[in-house]
């Protein structure tokens, strides 16, 4: 079964579309599509988009690792560097100090009408990557100083996945109860 999706490429996309209007329908209603959460999560009196986000990581990691385990996907870890990190941070960090947004919640701003994602949101997501891909020639050198491994913590610490993953999972969902206890 798995092999016939992965070889029809129009049923992909449109898992792709389904899965990505699914997943818009979902920030709305948890309300991280709202300028005033994100900005609220920035000030650390709101942290609905923590949680959120903490609750993805549970499910996802849950998810990946069950459907790897079963042969459904397969996992490729990638490697990284610290230039390549600050630049992505430095760029996320000004799109979302400047509009209060990132670009999912711009996704699913514009899906529930609004204006200034759509015309700062877009833009500035539009030009931002028009910017970096005419830079990119020159920011290759930057990029890759500081290079780390692709090692997963089940190699750093010898353990089994799920030896991992549990515990991850388990910290993660006390951290959320935590937020909850405490009224955020």
């Amino acid at each position: 079964m798995l092999d016939a999706i992965r070889a029809n490429k129009g049923g992909q996309k449109a898992l792709g579309l389904a899965f990505g209007i699914v997943f818009g329908i979902l920030l709305q209603k948890a309300g991280v599509t709202r300028y005033e959460v994100i900005i609220g999560q920035l000030l650390l009196v709101d942290f609905t988009v923590l949680q959120v986000m903490l609750s993805a990581v549970v499910v996802g990691m849950l998810g990946v690792h069950f459907m790897h385990g079963r042969g459904m996907v397969n996992m490729h870890v990638r490697g990284g560097s610290f230039g390549s990190t600050m630049v992505g941070g430095l760029i996320f960090g000004a799109g979302f100090a400047v509009l209060g947004y990132c670009p999912g919640t711009v996704a699913g701003a514009v899906g529930q009408g609004a204006m200034d994602a759509l015309v700062g949101g877009v833009t500035g997501m539009m030009f931002g990557s028009w910017l970096f891909a005419a830079l990119y020639p020159r920011l290759t050198p930057f990029l890759s100083r500081g290079e780390f491994s692709h090692m997963t913590l089940q190699e750093v610490f010898h353990l089994s996945t799920w030896q991992t993953v549990i515990p991850v999972a388990v910290l993660i969902v006390l951290l959320l109860l935590g937020l909850d206890w405490l009224g955020y």
